[in-house]
């Protein structure tokens, strides 16, 4: 048991130096008789005080957010899992240039049997060449457009059962909308939108009955256009916002056959697409799509595999692309307790950030428009944007 002494050594400095106030007054002395014990009461009462604000202060601080983790831990769906790519076939479309040809070398140099889709036969001999150059590993080419499900069809077929399908094919032609042609808006959804959903309907029967039963992986190559909306973005967004939708629910559909499904959120990239990308974007686009800054194709490709593997459902490629995942996680699927506990804590604030970027977007259009001389905003509403930009 432990002794009065032990006691006082375990309390605070304020309670030891009240309790021995307490104890020299002459209502304890040996000749006092009296029994009034009011002094001794509020000696308790605070001492129980000064402990139930240390326990409070140590579940705060330490059960709460164990307790917190402990409960996402139980909760998160679907289950953590790691997706071998050694001796298996990946599937790679765009996988001639930028990204896709990256992707395709990351997943060769890794041991696995990697097939490529294009439209330019040219350019995917081309790509077979390279990948046989730093790999040593043959690689198999088809050439076909993603738009014509047939065509689609008739490659995969050749190609055999599939692992892992890497959706990686995309176009992209910035303008506002008002200006933009139809057609083309047409064009950024067929091949963004409904070429994954052909891919996709080709490719799931022949994954769903493979032979090795191991996990399985369908991977869509996104954008953090598909995060957030950007001016000039306007159909390349509403293409790629298409394929977290299209993710989501597929993950549902196919978690039973042990396939899983994974959403790659690339920055800009520096490919030669982002070359001929920059000499069409809208002034404004550049402006606000400055503050992200471009990565490279190998970058990204390492990203992906790596998410790829993990079986996460969002990969993000950098810090920018982390802290928009974060804030855009809603209702998608988590498998890591740390990332989920990490979402539910940093909710709040990351929701007082995208705020300030808000902010700092329309800012940015509202002088811009300004210094066009047009739209609603006076002399006044000028100069004073142009004070921030000296005081900022």
């Amino acid at each position: 048991m432990q002794s009065f002494s032990d006691c006082l050594i375990s309390m605070g400095d304020v309670a030891r130096t009240e309790l021995h106030d307490i104890l020299s007054l002459p209502l304890f002395s040996a000749n006092n008789t009296r029994t009034d014990h009011t002094h001794f009461y509020l000696f308790l009462k605070h001492l129980r005080s000064s402990i139930m604000a240390d326990i409070n202060l140590f579940y705060l601080f330490l059960l709460a957010p164990l307790t917190l983790l402990l409960i996402l831990a139980l909760i998160v769906r679907p289950r953590a899992i790691r997706i071998p790519i050694k001796g298996r076939h990946v599937f790679i479309t765009g996988g001639s240039s930028g990204i896709g040809l990256s992707l395709a070398h990351q997943a060769a140099s890794e041991g696995a049997r990697v097939s490529i889709l294009a439209r330019n036969p040219d350019k995917l001999e081309e790509a077979r060449n390279s990948i046989r150059l730093s790999t040593g590993i043959e690689v198999a080419i088809f050439s076909a457009d993603v738009r014509d499900l047939e065509a689609v069809q008739r490659a995969i077929n050749e190609a055999g059962p599939i692992d892992i399908l890497i959706c990686n094919q995309g176009v992209f032609v910035p303008q506002e909308l008002e200006m933009q042609e139809i057609e083309t808006v047409k064009f950024m959804i067929d091949v963004n939108l409904m070429g994954t959903f052909h891919l996709i309907k080709a490719a799931l029967p022949g994954m769903r009955n493979r032979g090795n039963r191991g996990p399985a992986s369908i991977a869509l190559m996104s954008s953090q256009a598909g995060q957030v909306g950007i001016y000039g973005y306007t159909a390349y967004s509403a293409s790629k916002f298409g394929l977290r939708g299209l993710g989501e629910a597929l993950q549902q559909e196919v978690i039973a056959d042990n396939i899983h499904v994974s959403l790659i959120f690339p920055p800009d990239t520096e490919t030669p697409g982002l070359l001929e990308e920059n000499k069409r974007r809208p002034q404004l686009t550049s402006i606000i799509a400055a503050s992200s800054g471009a990565m490279k194709a190998d970058e990204v490709a390492k990203k992906a595999i790596s998410g790829i593997k993990s079986g996460t459902f969002i990969v993000p490629c950098n810090f920018e692309g982390l802290l928009l995942s974060i804030a855009t996680a809603g209702l998608s699927p988590q498998r890591s307790s740390m990332m989920a506990f990490i979402e539910v804590v940093a909710a709040g604030i990351m929701r007082i950030a995208a705020l300030f970027f808000q902010w700092n977007w329309y800012t940015s259009i509202a002088k811009w428009h300004a210094q066009q001389g047009y739209g609603p905003y006076s002399d006044e509403d000028l100069t004073g944007m142009k004070a921030m930009d000296k005081d900022g």
